[in-house]
């Protein structure tokens, strides 16, 4: 009795504890109450709602945690009353305490006065007690009921209750401590907040760094970011960096210590021994979660046996144990599966910003190798992606043959050998059909991408040479080539998705087929099949599926990235050819360049048969400060010898050339970095204001600053896109001039007069064809088949006759003769001296430089905000079929999920003791559901395909059809890698990736709702338990998404400068080597990889976030469901079913939390839908074709162009470029355009081509006003040569004849007639031969014969030469306008020229000054005014050519 009355007593102190704690939650909650209304109710702290908004999460799970325990103790209180008619005093104590502290907790949640932003106290203290006295008494009444133990003193016997609210007891205090110390981090963050809100919160990874074992198992530590992407849309700078561990600099040290310095580690070594720590834990934490997920299936059997037998106390215990495992296990294959992804995601980064850093320096350092740009982005975009990659599945190697043992090990306790080893022998066979089905998808991939490859390819050059594709009105075709190619890849992309059909279909029937074969051998050797073991089998079967699936994926993975680190190891590995001039020399010298007797040539295929490039037959020494011109007709070898100065081009005999001294080059094509005007001068240099300024004024670039919008801080486009021919030059030119050098090696200057003035002390090496300027250079170096023929001072070459220089001035004296000067007394006035500062230029957009059109800039890449609109998935999902497919791919997953459910209940049912069912209606009749279930996968599987490709195709044509007929602003604004990042990453998710996730969301949700339904049959209160963590899950989700979705439209945008800036560096290497700049461009490249990583870094982080608290709800579900199962009446249930129920929940945590990751990565992959839809609404130009105002096939007849009032701007915001401009160009006629920067001459010429619409007036052709008719029947009928020479990869004659409307002999006369025959002669493959990327393998010179050629085989009644000549020799220049006037004679040439010879036999010329005609009539009319503006540009020019 005295025991009773000592229990008694245990209890009624313990519900005494209750109550105080209830009266002090009670005294709390009124005390603080009457505070705030005596304080004035809330505090007007709004501000502070940026910093405590990171609370939000954990005052939400606390409030939700104690009011479901509240919950737990009062519906067990009812369920006491209703069964058993009493009422204890500890269900009322516990009931009303929690409620109270519920209550605490939503108060606390709502609170935004308290400045230290803590819990109270008093709920703090009454989480710790309860989890302490919950704990003691779960476990004394496990023990006591495990073995027969008497305690000395009563304990409180545990119930229902107590277990199911122990995890959230525990979560409860563990959060409790977390937030404790998150304040205080956050507290000292408010201030700073508060004083400038704009700062980050996030200067560096602290967050992530300083994070407890707790807070990293659980992802706490992002918990501010997602606090931060509430309140606002989050920018890169409130994204942490990575750890240190993740940085491109620190991973680039460690595989660079392991590869670089040992010659015979390969690649895959050395990427192992930088990362094998990180790589062994990952690998514990897999193997952990493979042990972790095969425990479910082990214990089924014992679980659906205990649900079949009756069962005192010490059963039900039992029932409870196994529970408590299958949660335990449960939770640890969720904590381990989420820090292996994670895990691997990092070591993945690692790689990735180490593989990105090393290819980037080899791009640099390798010279001669000339690697093409798209094969070093290959290896970035592709290979290093790739390798990045198969970090997920590098532990495959050696899980998957674990996973298979363990579920035999499984099979064989549960069934047998026999059965086991059929089961082993389905399981290999359904591999082996896998193999040949994954070996053909990987070879139609590679398809694909060789496919795709081709058509970035077309699509990258067709950007770049966009504006000229217009002004030949070519673009039609090219869209058609380009529609071509993306057939083919569609053609691909149709049987690999086919492909893909069959394997999901093997997938999915896969365990229904060793189920079949496994239960068949069962019943043929009459082995005894239980419920128990069935459904363990089943399980086992459902989690082998994965195994079955991975293995060709895996076979594949690993072949492919074999072959990427090959290709980069290769790469790597590439010999470095001896520098042959070091970038650092110790002293200038006196002699600051000698060259030695030596032979260069450019590397070709046949190594063996290279001609050499350059011969240097005599020994030459070049002494400081002398100006040295290098001289010679078109493909005479200037450039390639600036080349062999520089050590860019290899030596393959003799001493070569050695540089003393510091160098400057500036190429013949402009290389422009993307930045302001002042960047690219400064080029890393410090700012000296004085110099700057005197360098600008020296290029002549101060005018050009001058009327930009933003002057030097003027933002310049990709490879310079919004600047014109000049103004490129003349930026490169001033940055060479302010990096201050010894030595200048300048390639075809654009203009020649700074060097006289800036560069006088300096050594200078200049190839040039303005011949005037060749008396001015202390050594003249003459070229003719890549052999210095002649070399000294120009006295003494000219007085040589027979020599190639004089043969050469012979022909510029010619174009001289042709300028008639004024009277010779006219004195050269200093008003005449500054018009070195008045060029006769063409600007390529200088119209719009003039008025500040730059002020529209290049603009950065603007993303949507919020969430994806529903119109972005409508779009998508009625694109194809207008939808009508969707529903039956629906209808065959419900009905394939219906007949699966139903075959596996089958054999669970058929199996137990009680029923009398044959062998053959056992096994026919789950064939017959089985296969049922199989067909209509098969069904889905292809119907989805069909979608697929379908959809895919209508987004691709709308996107790049929307783009061909943009207007030429669009390409002048838009960066080409932000159309081709659309073209081919996000066309390729749309291709391959959308339409499955999107499906998979919908498939798996069905399978959610077939498992919920499942259960709920089973027992009724499973079905709200559900619903409220899915409630609780739908608000994680949206809790999580709108961090989530930032982070992934991030993710694209910072992907495009890595690339781009990889791109821009290959470009310009030369430049870059030479002004020993690789160490700057090393950091911005770590840089720009460090804030890629650092998204990709969090983005996965946030997702793995969500994983573990969608998994850890729906563990906790599945646990209350097993809970409930065990303590409902035998009676009242079907163990089959119930066992079926256990064994669907067994994948509920995994299900769930795919779910809820689709919904969110759907979201985030729909991103690239919506980038592709942002394309399809450009702005698009005047229609093609007018079919109403169509002109006569043979218009024009005479070529008359009339200008009437012509007013022209850029954009509606802009001032007027064009100030009503009248005049009339007859027909027949030539007319020259003259002017100085910034007149309008290039617009005059875009409004004639149409490629800006005028604002005001009207331009007439024969009559015709040009306005009203399409743009191809305007373009095709007018012909023009570019200031830009462009070339097409391909064919000398597809270059010419892209249309293919001209024969072999009209191609060759036209040859003949611009000198370029004989060159394309050289090549035994004639018009066939190769015209590489760009025409690289052409001088521009040549391009620009190309281009002329061009024209004529056009035969157009009005041609326009935009500066057609100006990289061309004076002698080759004389030909080609000989040849012009004679094929031309009957038309109308408008001339915008570099030299005035080419302009000065024009029968008319149009001077602009401002946007307005300041004089138009004849040359010999305006020379005889010596005031003119005409008659002083050509008294300057004769200035700088007189002889001395």
């Amino acid at each position: 009795m005295g025991i009773f009355e000592l229990g008694t007593r245990m209890e009624i102190s313990v519900v005494i504890v209750y109550a105080a704690f209830a009266i002090l939650l009670v005294a709390w909650l009124l005390i603080d109450i009457f505070k705030r209304r005596r304080d004035g109710g809330y505090l007007r702290c709004r501000e502070l709602e940026a910093v405590k908004q990171f609370t939000v999460l954990f005052t939400a799970f606390t409030a939700l945690s104690n009011v479901i325990i509240s919950i737990l103790y009062l519906g067990f209180g009812f369920y006491e009353y209703w069964e058993l008619r009493i009422v204890t005093s500890k269900s009322v104590s516990l009931s009303m305490t929690w409620i109270l502290a519920a209550l605490v907790a939503c108060y606390s949640k709502n609170i935004t006065h308290r400045k230290d932003n803590r819990l109270p106290l008093v709920i703090i203290l009454w989480w710790v007690f309860y989890c302490i006295f919950d704990s003691l008494s779960v476990s004394i009444h496990l023990i006591t009921r495990f073995r027969s133990i008497e305690l000395p003193y009563p304990w409180p016997e545990a119930n229902i209750a107590d277990f199911a609210s122990l995890p959230l007891s525990v979560l409860l205090c563990f959060n409790a401590v977390t937030f404790s110390r998150s304040t205080k981090t956050h507290v000292d963050l408010e201030t700073p907040l508060l004083q400038e809100k704009n700062e980050s919160l996030f200067k560096d990874s602290t967050y992530y760094r300083n994070a407890g074992i707790w807070s990293k198992l659980t992802f706490q530590w992002l918990n501010p970011l997602f606090s931060r992407g509430r309140i606002e849309k989050l920018e890169l700078s409130h994204v942490p960096s990575v750890p240190a561990s993740e940085t491109a600099k620190y991973a680039s040290s460690l595989l660079e210590d392991s590869f670089g310095k040992n010659k015979n580690e390969t690649l895959p070594k050395a990427i192992a021994y930088a990362v094998w720590k990180s790589l062994t834990i990952n690998g514990v934490f897999a193997g952990v979660n493979t042990i972790a997920s095969y425990t479910g299936p082990l214990l089924i059997t014992n679980f659906v046996n205990f649900l079949s037998e009756n069962h005192d106390d010490s059963g039900y215990l039992q029932g409870l144990v196994l529970a408590f495992i299958f949660f335990f296990s449960k939770t640890v294959e969720s904590l381990t599966q989420r820090q292996w992804y994670f895990g691997a995601q990092r070591i993945g980064i690692r790689v990735r910003a180490a593989l990105s850093v090393l290819v980037y320096k080899k791009s640099l350092s390798v010279k001669f190798a000339r690697s093409s740009n798209g094969k070093i982005i290959n290896l970035i975009n592709v290979d290093v992606e790739r390798i990045g990659d198969f970090c997920w599945n590098i532990h495959g190697v050696w899980l998957l043959p674990f996973q298979v043992f363990l579920a035999l090990v499984i099979l064989y306790r549960n069934l047998g050998a026999a059965p086991s080893i059929a089961a082993l022998s389905s399981t290999i066979l359904v591999m082996v059909s896998n193999t040949p089905l994954a070996s053909k998808q990987e070879r139609l991939h590679s398809r694909i991408m060789e496919a795709k490859d081709s058509r970035i390819r077309a699509t990258s050059e067709t950007l770049k040479s966009m504006r000229v594709l217009k002004l030949y009105s070519w673009e039609p075709t090219f869209l058609k080539k380009l529609l071509q190619l993306r057939e083919t890849e569609r053609n691909w992309l149709r049987k690999y998705l086919y492909t893909s059909s069959a394997i999901t279909f093997l997938f999915w029937a896969s365990p229904t087929l060793v189920s079949v074969i496994t239960f068949g051998v069962c019943v043929l050797l009459k082995k005894p099949l239980t419920t128990g073991a069935v459904l363990s089998a089943l399980a086992t079967f459902r989690i082998l599926q994965e195994p079955i699936y991975n293995l060709p994926e895996l076979i594949s993975m690993i072949a492919q990235t074999k072959v990427s680190i090959d290709r980069i190891q290769n790469f790597l590995r590439e010999d470095d050819q001896k520098k042959q001039i070091p970038y650092q020399t110790s002293q200038a010298s006196d002699i600051p360049i000698e060259m030695k007797i030596g032979e260069y040539a450019w590397e070709t295929v046949d190594q063996n048969s290279r001609k050499p490039t350059i011969k240097i037959t005599k020994n030459m020494k070049i002494m400081k400060g002398y100006k040295v011109a290098v001289c010679g007709s078109v493909g005479s070898g200037k450039s390639s010898l600036l080349c062999s100065i520089l050590g860019e081009i290899p030596r393959i005999s003799g001493a070569g050339v050695k540089v003393h001294g510091t160098k400057a080059y500036v190429p013949q094509s402009a290389w422009i970095q993307t930045g302001t005007v002042r960047d690219n001068v400064l080029f890393g240099k410090d700012m000296s204001k004085e110099m700057y300024e005197d360098v600008l004024e020296g290029c002549a670039l101060n005018q050009d600053i001058e009327i930009w919008a933003d002057g030097d801080l003027t933002v310049v486009g990709e490879r310079g896109m919004n600047l014109s021919g000049g103004q490129k030059q003349r930026i490169q030119l001033a940055r060479a001039v302010y990096s201050n050098s010894d030595v200048y090696i300048l390639d075809d200057p654009f203009s020649a007069k700074c060097l006289m003035q800036l560069l006088s002390q300096k050594t200078v090496i200049y190839a040039t064809h303005q011949l005037e300027f060749l008396d001015a250079a202390d050594l003249v170096l003459v070229m003719k088949d890549g052999v210095i023929v002649q070399s000294g001072k120009y006295k003494d070459l000219i007085a040589d006759p027979t020599g190639e220089l004089v043969r050469q001035m012979a022909a510029h004296r010619i174009s001289l003769d042709q300028v008639n000067p004024p009277q010779e007394d006219n004195p050269i006035t200093s008003e005449t001296s500054q018009l070195n500062q008045i060029e006769v230029t063409e600007e390529k957009l200088e119209g719009a430089g003039g008025t500040g059109r730059f002020s529209g800039k290049t603009q950065e890449e603007v993303s949507e905000t919020g969430r994806v609109k529903w119109s972005v998935y409508s779009t998508f999902i009625t694109s194809a079929y207008k939808g009508a497919l969707v529903p039956i791919i629906l209808l065959c997953q419900v009905l394939f999920q219906g007949l699966q459910m139903g075959s596996n209940y089958w054999i669970a049912w058929a199996t137990e003791k009680s029923r009398d069912v044959s062998r053959e209606k056992l096994i026919g009749i789950f064939v017959l559901l089985s296969g049922g279930s199989s067909i209509f996968i098969l069904g889905r599987a292809v119907l989805l395909a069909t979608i697929a490709v379908e959809t895919s195709q209508r987004l691709f044509f709308g996107m790049i059809s929307s783009v061909f007929r943009a207007t030429i602003s669009f390409f002048d604004a838009t960066p080409s890698s932000r159309i081709l990042s659309r073209s081919s990453t996000d066309q390729s998710t749309v291709d391959t990736d959308i339409p499955y996730r999107l499906a998979g969301l919908a498939f798996a949700l069905i399978q959610l709702l077939s498992i919920v339904v499942l259960m709920s049959q089973v027992a009724w209160q499973i079905f709200p338990i559900f619903l409220v963590i899915l409630g609780i899950s739908v608000w994680y989700q949206a809790y999580y998404i709108s961090t989530a979705r930032e982070l992934a439209r991030m993710v694209g945008i910072r992907k495009a400068p890595i690339l781009h800036h990889f791109s821009e560096s290959i470009t310009g290497a030369a430049t870059i080597r030479c002004f020993n700049q690789e160490e700057r461009f090393l950091m911005r490249s770590l840089s720009i990889i460090d804030d890629y990583s650092r998204i990709v870094f969090h983005n996965s982080g946030t997702m793995e976030w969500l994983c573990i608290r969608i998994n850890f709800l729906f563990n906790c579900g599945f646990f209350l469901v097993l809970i409930i199962l065990i303590n409902l009446p035998k009676s009242t249930i079907d163990p089959s079913l119930a066992g079926l129920a256990a064994t669907y929940g067994l994948n509920l945590n995994v299900l769930q939390a795919w779910i809820i990751w689709n919904l969110c990565n759907v979201e985030n992959k729909m991103i690239s839908v919506e980038r592709i839809l942002q394309f399809t609404n450009i702005p698009s130009e005047a229609p093609l074709v007018v079919e109403d105002c169509r002109p006569k096939p043979e218009w024009p007849m005479d070529g008359r162009i009339e200008l009437t009032g012509l007013d022209v701007r850029y954009s509606p915001s802009l001032p007027m470029v064009l100030k009503g401009i009248t005049c009339t160009f007859p027909g027949g006629r030539k007319i020259g355009v003259v002017g100085r920067t910034g007149s309008g001459k290039s617009t005059l010429i875009q409004a004639l081509f149409r490629v800006i619409e005028p604002s005001g007036g009207k331009i007439l052709i024969d009559g015709l006003d040009i306005s009203k008719i399409g743009l191809q029947d305007l373009r095709s009928r007018l012909g023009i040569i570019p200031q830009d020479p462009t070339l097409f990869q391909g064919t000398v004659r597809t270059n010419l004849d892209p249309l293919e409307k001209h024969s072999d002999q009209e191609i060759w006369e036209v040859l003949n007639k611009c000198r370029l025959a004989d060159i394309v002669k050289q090549d035994k493959r004639l018009l066939h031969a190769p015209v590489s990327e760009d025409g690289e393998n052409w001088s521009v010179g040549q391009r620009q014969l190309v281009c002329l050629a061009r024209v004529l085989l056009k035969k157009r009644r009005i041609l326009v030469l935009d500066e057609a000549t100006a990289s061309i020799d004076t002698e080759t220049d004389n030909i080609i306008q000989g040849t012009i006037r004679e094929e031309t004679s009957r038309c109308t040439i408008i001339t915008v020229a570099h030299r005035i010879p080419t302009v000065i036999d024009n029968d008319l010329i149009l001077v602009l000054d401002d946007g307005k005609v300041v004089e138009y009539d004849s040359p010999v009319k305006l020379l005889k005014d010596s005031s003119s503006s005409f008659s002083k540009v050509v008294i300057e020019f004769l200035r700088r050519s007189i002889q001395e």
